[in-house]
């Protein structure tokens, strides 16, 4: 494992890669800071501690923002409105068939759908900045204390015109532009997926505040610290080894004819991955549960909802997991086409055997979709609901926020990264971070074989 580190720094592309990857990062996180004009600072970071107390909508877009929302940057709506966009296209694509056709296209489809995604970024900026701008003026008073210790009245934003409002429009979209803009360059320039490095980032910047308010609410109880260590270490090793689950389904290929060569059967698999829907339902059933507590104040209808989740943990926790697995199913169905899978297989000669090509392939690869899927989805329903069981007076009422969707994207880009730093390695004779033994290269790389 250590030898693989070492070679990471002995190959000067790679050495470039995780420097530009690393630079950019950095640069996304200055941004954090910086403020969008009109704005209070300090009156904005009271109301965002008060929320995150309360949970709500607000505290899912301000961890996929990396914290921005907490002094309202300009970075503060963060990366959501291109994942949103994403989501969108790819479902469109399933039900549009213009976009369907674009998608089978190769290269030059999915660039053509990539610039549709961006211009839907760009829209879904505007009317969430729109929104976001109203939704800070209606903020009002916030009380907070001055550097002296005495009571002072806050406003979010001193002056509410017009100008505000495009102003944070105009910020907020350029924003979320240029974070567009760095994590294309970091997958195209660095390590891994740009867009889930953005997301990564600011999740694990919260982390250290977290662990810090974990120890503070914890002193009376110091015996629960070494306890929850363990288990944050089970929970994030249960992670991996699902993560990279899969079901092999063998399909064996006949002797074919490509010119004159005679080509000889080969038996390979499909695999299928326990998870298939990766963090997605979790991000939609939260949303879901989050509007009733973000809206109950402006809707009356709402407000019964919303109490009745706050004073019933287990409910809410119930109704969540209910969600996660519609989801599961839900998106799972959308985004796997087991009729196309099947016809593929046959048109390359494929079969899997004993099941007859054509329909009766893809209703095979369709029933072990929904097998392996009720195991996923009870998975991410486990995962996500960690967090508010411990948080359960029941359980000690401690924070723990180590757990749900947060986890879900760190541990999965973590692993999509490593994965492709070591893809690197091997093609330059390294052996990867599994630790296949070899003998050690020393000196300047040996060309590939």
């Amino acid at each position: 494992m250590f030898r693989a580190i070492a070679n990471v720094f002995r190959v000067a592309e790679l050495r470039a890669r995780l420097a530009y990857t690393l630079a950019l990062l950095a640069v996304y996180r200055l941004g954090v800071f910086i403020n969008t004009p009109g704005v209070d600072r300090l009156a904005m970071n009271q109301f965002m501690q008060e929320q995150k107390a309360r949970g709500g909508l607000v505290n899912l877009f301000n961890l996929f923002s990396g914290g921005a929302l907490d002094q309202m940057s300009i970075f503060g709506l963060g990366i959501m409105p291109y994942v949103s966009a994403s989501i969108i296209m790819q479902l469109l694509t399933v039900v549009v068939p213009t976009l369907e056709r674009l998608q089978k296209e190769g290269a030059a489809g999915r660039q053509k759908l990539n610039q549709y995604t961006r211009y839907g970024s760009i829209v879904l900026s505007v009317v969430q900045g729109i929104g976001i701008a109203r939704w800070l003026a209606s903020l009002g008073r916030q009380t907070g204390p001055d550097p002296t210790g005495v009571g002072i009245e806050h406003v979010v934003v001193p002056n509410d015109t017009v100008w505000f409002t495009v102003m944070t429009v105009i910020t907020l979209t350029a924003g979320t532009a240029f974070i567009m803009w760095l994590g294309e360059r970091i997958t195209e320039r660095g390590i891994g997926n740009g867009i889930s490095l953005i997301i990564f980032a600011g999740i694990v910047a919260q982390l250290p505040s977290a662990t810090t308010r974990l120890v503070e609410l914890s002193k009376d109880k110091a015996w629960l610290i070494p306890v929850l260590v363990v288990f944050m270490l089970v929970v994030v090793g249960v992670v991996v080894y699902i993560e990279r689950g899969m079901r092999r389904i063998p399909v064996q290929y006949a002797k074919r004819m490509a010119g004159r060569t005679m080509f000889a059967g080969q038996a390979t698999y499909f695999p299928m991955k326990v998870n298939t829907s990766g963090v997605i339902p979790p991000i939609f059933a939260g949303a879901i549960l989050s509007f009733p507590a973000t809206l109950g104040n402006w809707l009356p209808g709402l407000a019964a909802v919303q109490r009745a989740l706050e004073g019933n943990a287990w409910l809410y926790d119930g109704v969540f997991v209910l969600l996660i697995v519609f989801f599961t199913y839900f998106y799972t169905t959308l985004t796997f086409r087991a009729d196309d899978v099947a016809d593929n297989i046959k048109k390359q000669g494929g079969y899997i055997p004993g099941i007859r090509p054509g329909r009766q392939t893809a209703e095979y690869i369709r029933s072990v979709l929904y097998r392996i899927t009720f195991g996923g989805a009870i998975y991410l329903a486990v995962i996500c609901v960690i967090p508010s069981i411990l948080s359960n007076p029941a359980f000690g009422g401690l924070p723990f926020q180590f757990g749900g969707t947060a986890l879900l994207i760190v541990v999965g880009v973590a692993l999509d990264t490593v994965q492709q730093i070591e893809g690197h390695l091997i093609s330059r004779n390294y052996e990867g971070f599994a630790g296949a033994r070899g003998p050690r290269i020393r000196g300047r790389l040996r060309p590939a074989a």
